[in-house]
């Protein structure tokens, strides 16, 4: 068993109750893809690594609904405390808006964060090459985009969002669909525990 300095946080965006946050209808024998059901779906597959390699993680919504973001900040913040501040968090969430690609975010500014984001960018990179560009921000040096989406802002933890390609495109949503895509997904944010760890 490894001797593990910080536990990860993994925080499956929306609910079965979030209205929109869907693909389209591709087709008449096409299913639609509910982001709340990726998200989680990721999330178990990361989760699934982490126990075959004996990683302590925590999940912060078991449940399906949808938990606001306060209420999912304050999880993450008793998690912080519990921990002594030895724990980083991974939102994970698919896109939509008309684009192709990935990319992960952070708050403004130089922080922890950057560097988490930085190593999850370096893995995309590596399982996926050309095949599913990073849609990146360089501006400040490094690959993360910065925003102040609330998860970010108000968790005391490290924290890194990241936008697991487009559900509304149809080469993302066919990829997003299979067995071996979310399997690569998960892998990528798995490897990235690793080395942070």
């Amino acid at each position: 068993m490894m001797n593990q300095k910080l536990i990860p946080i993994f925080d499956n965006g929306h609910g079965d109750n979030t209205p929109g946050k869907r693909s389209p209808q591709f087709g008449e024998n096409l299913p639609i893809l509910y982001e709340w059901e990726f998200n989680r779906d990721i999330v178990k597959r990361i989760a699934a690594m982490c126990t075959n390699v004996q990683i302590k993680y925590r999940v912060l919504v078991p449940e399906n609904n949808d938990v606001s973001l306060q209420a999912r900040c304050e999880r993450a913040n008793q998690i912080y405390s519990e921990t002594g501040g030895k724990c980083f968090l991974f939102s994970i969430h698919a896109n939509a808006g008309g684009g192709t690609g990935w990319e992960c975010y952070t708050t403004k500014g130089e922080t922890k964060s950057d560097r988490i984001a930085e190593i999850l960018a370096n893995e995309w990179r590596a399982e996926f090459g050309d095949q599913w560009r990073i849609r990146a921000d360089y501006s400040d040096g490094d690959a993360d985009k910065e925003s102040q989406f609330y998860i970010l802002q108000h968790t005391k933890c490290p924290a890194v969002l990241s936008e697991n390609l487009f559900m509304d495109n149809y080469k993302d949503y066919q990829f997003l669909m299979t067995d071996a895509g979310r399997e690569r997904i998960a892998k990528v944010h798995f490897e990235t525990i690793r080395l942070i760890l």
